[in-house]
């Protein structure tokens, strides 16, 4: 079993330490999670555009934005780059040219596996050293955090 002592956070953070350590938390697992994905040619957050579209393909770029709670200017960003490495394309829906609809290519659809295993090995990293209670006390907090963290920004 790992040294589960927290680290000293700075004085500054003295006043926030389950702030501090949920900064700390998903600094380490983006910076881990960023390493696997370069293996792949992508960048965080174009592996949640395409796991939308394994789901459905075919949704609007409106749909993508608000299922992966990433800013417009960051989806429509990262869909040109997939769209330029050949992954997905982007058309005109028949209905009103200014909806563009996002596609899956051959090239994108065949990444499911390797990002499905990418997660799930990253899953299996995160959570070697917990019981499965704590993984389900861990998850469910963390979705309370975030909403209340949402509802805030509100």
């Amino acid at each position: 079993m790992p040294d589960t002592t927290p680290p000293e956070p700075p004085r500054a953070a003295g006043g926030g330490p389950l702030s501090y350590a949920v900064f700390q938390l998903a600094r380490t697992h983006r910076g881990h999670a960023a390493a696997m994905l370069r293996a792949m040619n992508l960048h965080p957050g174009q592996e949640l555009l395409l796991m939308q579209l394994y789901d459905r393909d075919g949704r609007t770029q409106a749909e993508l934005l608000e299922r992966v709670g990433l800013d417009h200017s960051t989806v429509s960003k990262s869909l040109r780059r997939m769209q330029e490495a050949g992954l997905l394309t982007r058309e005109p829906a028949p209905h009103d040219r200014r909806v563009m609809v996002v596609h899956l290519t051959e090239a994108g659809r065949a990444l499911r596996e390797p990002i499905t295993d990418m997660w799930r090995t990253l899953e299996e990293i995160s959570v070697r050293d917990l019981t499965p209670e704590q993984i389900e006390t861990f998850t469910a907090c963390a979705y309370v955090i975030e909403e209340s963290v949402r509802r805030h920004a509100r």
